[in-house]
């Protein structure tokens, strides 16, 4: 299938936004959208991002995302990419967007100078589970809090 992947630009927030909703609701996971499309948009589009999205269109159509950010680890004294969120539409998966999401998230990180890209899946979603072990991710066994405060 093929398919473009390309930056976000500012007039895709909404699209994102309603991306983000069909993500949580894949993961069974309460989601407002809130005040999402300002929040979004400072992280997204400043002048140095804190975040960075990239897209996955067919036929003009946006039909997936990712969304990565660069982060520091103190064990390895040195930076990896985290990426926060991958999602495509269903009737898109298994058809190798994914895997070039990944590989637009890689090049990202090889031209900034780092070495090492991060992520995490739920434990019941055993479709992306085969998926990232088949790119040759390697799972690192931790449980992940959250604290609102």
């Amino acid at each position: 299938m093929q398919s473009k992947i390309r930056k976000a630009l500012p007039a895709d927030i909404d699209k994102i936004i309603k991306l983000c909703a069909a993500h949580a609701s894949y993961e069974n996971v309460h989601y407002s959208d809130y005040g999402k499309a300002s929040k979004l948009h400072r992280m997204l589009f400043c002048e140095n991002p804190s975040l960075h999205c990239i897209l996955a269109e067919y036929k003009s159509e946006i039909i997936g995302y990712a969304t990565f950010s660069k982060e520091c680890s103190t064990w390895d004294a040195d930076h990896y990419l985290y990426m926060d969120c991958l999602f495509l539409q269903e009737d898109f998966r298994g058809k190798g967007i994914g895997v070039h999401l990944i590989n637009t998230i890689i090049e990202y990180a090889k031209q900034t100078g780092v070495q090492r890209l991060e992520w995490q899946t739920p434990d019941w979603n055993k479709s992306a589970i085969k998926f990232y072990q088949r790119l040759g991710g390697q799972s690192k066994e931790k449980w992940r809090f959250t604290l609102t405060i």
